[in-house]
């Protein structure tokens, strides 16, 4: 074998039962791996004491022991061996505390090959990482599958502590198997962290399927998720994949986990634990290789208190978790977020951007933000599609100014509570802005000035409400 030429993967295999670890070894030896194997934690030991491996896969009950008892020697030494652990049928407390403690992935018993092939593929690095010494190969691993996992780690802006330890979780947890859910309140980036565990990790090549689970019509959730064969319902013209099947060899992100209905967290904790999903219409079950990440702004504990959401569930999608700070957590972070907005603002809409002064940066950090980054960003958006002048002026009055609304409203309020808040803002605002325009002949600088606006600002909201004036000339300011 030439020096260019990779060497075989080394794999340990670890099980008590004779028969078993023959098929095991007969199916890694077709797949091109050089395989040791061990009868108990004793052999094991010997063997990894002699040599280096690149993957260890081992039964969780052994004769002298416990499988996770070579993971936690191998993560004492800092070895760099991935471990796979198998577990027995419906071991989920097993399988759990296996990821928590380091295990890249597990299989449950009895161990179908086709999904015993590809985690054993997955576990295994490219070649070049596995040149490397064990130390050197660790603080790697996370960014080694992919370029772009430290461009993804990049667009996390923030030198705060929080944002620091945020990153490193990132960069840790990326190496595993293991589900995470990321916690923190709405607008805080949790879709970004997600994205960046995917761009992190081995699976950086495949796909990332983003799901919001509270935008899914409860009727429609087993066939968005699981797919559905054709003429399985009315309107089933032909066959389509769910989410699982779309997300194959890559990330599955459930945004707002705590949403989805009890009858469907039951079939999504069965798709998680079996790695099977029954497409709806279907006689046969498709073997699915995802990675689940999940994402909520519920306090998801109170939720399983109150019967709101299923315990077995929470504890298998909580087997890492991230919590993703506030603004208000990490002020310091403000001056450089708002550069790095203005930045992508300006990438989007082509637009000089002015530039940001101390004040504007006081003012910000002063106001409370609780829509955290996304309202930020708003803010930012609306300031830049307003301003006049070379410095940034940050408006952070409320789209619909209270004041000319008391005056020509009378202080009118809603007698109901909207179900769209926003969209019957925008009504109520439209209807300012037209008569108001319609009372000064449709002189757009006359209404902005009964108004106490500028007006860019009349004209930005004239665009945005998609209001029509009679005899629409943009040189001519009666238009």
């Amino acid at each position: 074998m030439s020096a260019a030429t990779a060497s075989p993967a080394q794999v340990l295999v670890v099980d008590d039962e004779p028969d078993l670890r023959t098929l095991y070894e007969l199916t890694l030896l077709r797949e091109g791996y050089r395989v040791e194997s061990a009868a108990d934690l004793a052999r094991a030991r010997e063997l990894l004491q002699a040599r280096r491996f690149d993957v260890v896969i081992s039964d969780m009950r052994l004769p002298d022991g416990l499988g996770l008892e070579l993971l936690h020697g191998l993560a004492a030494q800092q070895r760099a061996e991935r471990c796979i652990v198998m577990t027995a049928y419906g071991s989920t407390e097993n399988a759990v505390e296996a990821l928590k403690a380091g295990a890249f992935d597990y299989l449950t018993k009895p161990v179908d090959l086709k999904q015993f092939r590809a985690v054993v593929a997955s576990a295994i690095q490219d070649p070049a990482a596995r040149s490397r010494s064990p130390a050197a190969l660790r603080p790697q691993a996370a960014t080694s599958a992919s370029p772009s996992g430290g461009q993804s780690l990049q667009r996390m802006v923030g030198q705060s502590t929080p944002m620091q330890q945020v990153r490193e979780r990132i960069a840790k947890v990326a190496r595993g198997m293991a589900p995470v859910l990321v916690r923190g309140e709405s607008g805080t980036g949790k879709e970004l962290v997600a994205r960046a565990i995917h761009d992190c990790s081995h699976r950086a090549e495949g796909p990332f399927v983003a799901v919001n689970c509270g935008a899914i019509p409860e009727t429609l959730l087993e066939a968005e998720f699981f797919g559905a064969r054709k003429g399985s319902y009315t309107g089933s013209t032909h066959d389509r994949e769910g989410y699982f099947q779309a997300a194959r060899g890559g990330t599955l992100f459930l945004d707002e986990i705590g949403d989805l209905p009890l009858a469907m967290q039951s079939k999504l904790l069965r798709a998680i634990q079996e790695r099977r999903v029954r497409p709806i219409g279907s006689t046969q079950e498709d073997t699915v290789d995802v990675r689940i990440v999940s994402a909520t702004h519920k306090d998801l504990v109170a939720e399983v208190q109150a019967n709101r959401f299923r315990q077995d569930l929470f504890y298998r999608l909580n087997v890492i978790e991230i919590l993703v700070p506030p603004l208000r957590e990490r002020r310091e972070d403000l001056p450089e977020l708002c550069e790095a907005l203005l930045a992508r603002i300006a990438q989007e809409t082509g637009m000089a951007v002015p530039r940001l002064s101390e004040s504007v940066v006081r003012q910000l950090a002063a106001h409370p933000l609780p829509g955290n980054v996304r309202e930020l960003e708003n803010l930012l958006h609306r300031a830049v599609a307003l301003n006049e002048g070379d410095t940034l002026q940050v408006d952070f009055a409320p789209t619909t100014d209270p004041a000319p609304l008391a005056a020509i409203e009378g202080d009118r309020a809603p007698d109901f509570i909207p179900d769209d808040l926003q969209a019957w803002l925008d009504e109520r605002e439209r209807e300012i802005l037209v008569r108001t325009l319609r009372e000064c002949g449709y002189n757009r600088t006359a209404a902005a000035q009964r108004l106490r606006m500028s007006l860019r600002q009349i004209r930005y909201r004239i665009d945005r409400l998609a209001i029509s004036l009679p005899g629409d000339d943009p040189n001519d300011e009666r238009a």
